[in-house]
C-alpha cells in the first residue's frame, strides 16, 4: 500500500537486515575493511561491537554476499545464552557435522569437517557478549585446529559494548592475542544520516516523492541517536504518515510528531533527555517531558485525523474485495 503510493518497488526502511540496502558510512567502511583485513588473515578471531542496532548484521550479510561460496562455509549463530559444550554443538550443526554424543564425538567431527576438502570455514557468532567464558574458550580451541600449517577456520564475534569489558578479562588473554582486528560501530553523523535515508529510498526506486525536508531529516537524526535501525523505525513510520496525508513532501512537524507517537506507543523511558541519556539532569528531564506532552496535545488532531484516514483506507480495502 505504502509502496505503491510513493512508486517504490519495496519498502525502503523494513527492520529486516537487508545487504542490498547497506549504506557505506565513514564508520560501517571501516568496520568493512576490519573485517575483510582479518578475513584476509586466515586465522584468529575479528571482533565488531556497537549499541544495538548500529548496523553489525547487516555489515556482516554485506561480507558474506561477497563471499566465494565455492572457497568458504560459512555458519551462524545467533543463540548465545548457552554453556560451552552447548556451543559446540550449536557450530557442529552450522557446519553440517554430527552434533550428538559426547562432547569428544563432537570435536572430533568438528575437526574432521575442518581438515577436510579446500574450504575455509568461517563461524559468526551474533550477540556474542551473551557468551560465557567457558563458550569463548571452547572457540579459542577450535582456533588450534591446524591443515597444512594453516588455521582452516576464523570467528566473526558481533557484540554489544559490554562484549569489549568482557574480552578485557584476564582469563580470555589468550583469545586477545588471537583477535587481529577489533571495531567498534559508533552512529551516523547528522549528514550521513541524510545521506543514509537518501540512499535507501533511491535503492527501491524513489524519485524525489516524497520530498524530505533537511530540517526533518535533521530531527530524524536527532531523534535516533543517528543509529540505523532506529532511523528505519522512525523513517517507516513518517513514510506512513506521509501517505495517510496523501503528502508529497515530509516535513519537520510531521517526523516530530511520528517521534512522539513512538514514544508513547513503545514506552521508552520518558525521564530522558533527547540527547542527555539516563544521565541527564532531573529537572532538565522533566522539563523535556512537559515540552514534549506540550506538543502531544497540539499534536491531537493531527493524530486524530491519521487514524481516521487509515481506517478509510481499511474499510475501503474489505469493501473491495470480492
Amino acid at each position: 500500500m505504502l509502496t505503491d503510493f510513493y512508486g517504490l518497488r519495496e519498502h525502503p526502511f523494513q527492520m529486516t537486515p537487508d545487504a542490498r540496502l547497506f549504506y557505506p558510512s565513514t564508520v560501517h567502511s571501516r568496520a568493512y575493511a576490519h573485517l575483510t583485513y582479518g578475513i584476509a588473515q586466515r586465522e584468529g578471531f575479528v571482533v565488531v561491537t556497537g549499541e544495538v542496532g548500529a548496523g553489525k548484521t547487516t555489515l556482516v550479510d554485506r561480507l558474506c554476499s561477497e563471499l566465494d561460496p565455492v572457497g568458504f562455509a560459512v555458519a551462524r549463530i545467533s543463540t548465545t545464552q548457552v554453556a560451552g559444550d552447548d556451543l559446540l554443538r550449536l557450530a557442529a550443526a552450522a557446519f553440517g557435522t554430527e552434533a550428538d554424543g559426547n562432547k569428544a564425538a563432537v570435536l572430533r567431527g568438528i575437526s574432521a569437517a575442518l581438515r577436510a576438502g579446500d574450504r575455509r570455514f568461517l563461524l559468526i557468532v551474533d550477540e556474542a557478549q551473551g557468551l560465557k567464558i567457558d563458550a569463548l574458550e571452547e572457540l579459542r580451541m577450535l582456533s588450534n585446529v591446524t591443515e597444512g600449517g594453516q588455521a582452516p577456520m576464523q570467528t566473526i564475534l558481533l557484540g554489544q559494548p559490554q562484549l569489549r569489558a568482557m574480552l578485557a578479562s584476564p582469563d580470555l588473554e589468550q583469545l586477545r592475542q588471537r583477535v587481529l582486528a577489533s571495531y567498534h560501530l559508533g552512529a551516523l553523523s547528522r549528514e550521513e544520516t541524510h545521506a543514509y535515508v537518501k540512499h535507501r529510498m533511491r535503492a527501491v526506486g524513489w524519485q524525489e516523492n516524497p520530498r524530505w525536508e533537511d530540517r526533518a531529516l535533521d530531527l530524524i537524526h536527532r531523534h535516533t541517536d543517528g543509529l540505523p535501525r532506529r532511523i528505519n523505525r522512525l523513517c517507516s513510520r513518517v513514510l506512513l504518515s506521509g501517505m495517510l496525508e496523501k503528502s508529497d513532501v515530509l516535513s519537520a512537524s510531521m517526523v516530530e510528531a511520528t517521534a512522539l507517537e513512538l514514544e508513547e506507543d513503545l514506552g521508552p523511558t520518558m525521564l530522558r533527555t533527547a540527547r542527555g541519556g539516563a544521565s541527564a539532569d532531573y529537572d532538565a528531564a522533566l522539563r523535556d517531558v512537559q515540552q514534549r506532552l506540550a506538543t502531544l496535545e497540539r499534536n491531537a488532531g493531527q493524530r486524530e485525523r491519521l487514524f481516521n484516514r487509515l481506517a478509510e483506507i481499511f474499510f475501503d480495502g474489505v469493501r473491495d474485495r470480492p
